[in-house]
């Protein structure tokens, strides 16, 4: 599997992906020294799968040609940035793709299948998938 860590912060799914088998992981973070951190603790890990890139995700995500398998969506509590970048999650994904999303904020999910949802404390999580698409792989 492709994953795409959008807003990577401490990089615990990224690095969780990445220890669970996936292909490659992407790590997107805008934060130079948090970006930093993350790339030394690859460096110690040896994950020699996960690519650590610096930049804004909205930046990130223009233009993008490859196609993930899962994308992580965990951006800063309360910063609006999920509804600004869940529009774009189809450009992201291959054929089968699925995205997993938490948030205080809860996006409207018109346009998505939702797999898998839930609250824990004052977070709501989700997995999702763009309508009929994982009907293609039964």
């Amino acid at each position: 599997m492709r994953c795409l860590d959008l807003f990577s912060g401490s990089g615990a799914l990224g690095f969780e992906a990445a220890s669970r088998g996936a292909a490659r992981v992407v790590m997107v973070e805008k934060n130079r020294q948090v970006a930093e951190v993350l790339r030394s603790n690859l460096q110690l890990l040896g994950a020699n799968t996960i690519d650590v890139q610096c930049m804004d995700a909205l930046h990130y995500m223009k233009g993008r040609q490859e196609r993930f398998d899962v994308v992580f969506l965990d951006p800063p509590y309360d910063s609006g940035l999920l509804r600004d970048v869940l529009p774009g999650m189809s450009e992201l994904l291959t054929p089968q793709g699925v995205v997993y999303l938490e948030a205080r904020d809860w996006p409207e999910l018109e346009g998505w299948e939702v797999l898998r949802e839930g609250k824990a404390g004052l977070v709501h999580y989700a997995l999702i998938c763009r309508p009929g698409s994982k009907e293609e792989t039964s």
